[in-house]
């Protein structure tokens, strides 16, 4: 992976502390059962086609907005090292994919039972990741997928 001085200008950095243990984070962030009960900003659902995380192996997902917009989702799986980091790549099934950006999930133990979960995105350029900043609202949303995620570790643990 770049390190972050060479790729800052092109990133979108979501970090939060979650009351749970950095094994419980890893598991329902990699599990298909429980990633399709809070993947996704508020009001969205998620539909999991397969999700096979070792390195090489793919998530395809359909993310289902309020508004009836369906957005279909791959994920292609680079590095898996339990229950330290993820990296993949996160675009569509589309042939040429201009969008498509790297991703790092962190997950680093912050005392007893919680965990600090960082998911470092790296896009091709600073257009693309002002777009989707703007465009998809990234942040707004990144972070409202985390408050789900909470929420829904809160009922798990």
């Amino acid at each position: 992976m770049t390190s972050t001085s060479a790729t800052a200008d092109r990133e979108l950095v979501l970090s939060r502390v979650f009351d749970a243990s950095r094994e419980l984070v890893y598991r329902a962030w990699t599990d298909s059962t429980h990633v399709a009960e809070w993947w996704g900003p508020r009001g969205f659902t998620t539909t999991v086609h397969e999700m096979d995380v070792r390195p090489g192996g793919l998530f395809r997902f359909i993310m289902h907005a309020p508004n009836g917009t369906d957005y279909p989702n791959k994920i292609v799986f680079h590095e898996v090292v339990p229950p330290d980091r993820l990296t993949f790549t996160h675009g569509s099934d589309a042939e040429v994919d201009e969008y498509a950006f790297d991703v790092t999930v962190t997950f680093v133990e912050e005392g007893a039972a919680k965990t600090r979960l960082t998911l470092r995105q790296v896009y091709p350029s600073s257009d693309v990741r002002d777009y989707v900043a703007r465009e998809f609202h990234a942040v707004e949303m990144g972070n409202q997928t985390f408050d789900r995620f909470a929420e829904f570790l809160r009922g798990y643990a």
